[in-house]
């Protein structure tokens, strides 16, 4: 995990009106969400089973998660690195991926390292100023 500096850090926004802006970008709130917390995730980079990740975390400072008119506040932004299974899962969720009822393997390793740490960060900035013009 790349953690970076940004403007975006401390900033307050509605969350529904910047959550459909920023779908241009490619973000969507990640799946482990809570109603009091969350983050937004696009993808940098992709190619075979590895997946390099913006993630813009943020806490709910009004509302709760599931209102659009919520309002969040963000935390320090990162990028992260997903290295996923391409092959099948021998395990009990098996028979759920074969048939399509499960539609996601768990990463194979969830933080995995990243090479070229400074072309990463400068990527997630470049991404964060885009995001940030929905906020100023």
């Amino acid at each position: 995990m790349l953690k970076f500096e940004s403007e975006l850090e401390g900033k307050q926004v509605e969350f529904g009106s910047l959550r459909d802006n920023i779908k241009r970008y490619g973000f969507c709130l990640g799946s482990y969400w809570d109603y009091d917390q969350g983050f937004f995730d696009t993808i940098l980079y992709k190619k075979d089973e590895e997946t390099i990740y913006l993630r813009l975390p943020f806490v709910v400072t009004s509302g709760m998660l599931d209102s659009s008119k919520a309002r969040i506040q963000f935390q320090t932004p990162y990028v992260i690195k997903h290295v996923v299974n391409l092959g099948l899962d021998f395990d009990e969720s098996s028979l759920l991926e074969a048939t399509g009822f499960s539609q996601f393997q768990d990463p194979v390793d969830k933080d995995a390292e990243i090479q070229h740490k400074h072309k990463w960060v400068e990527a997630g900035e470049q991404v964060v100023n885009k995001v940030l013009q929905y906020i100023n």
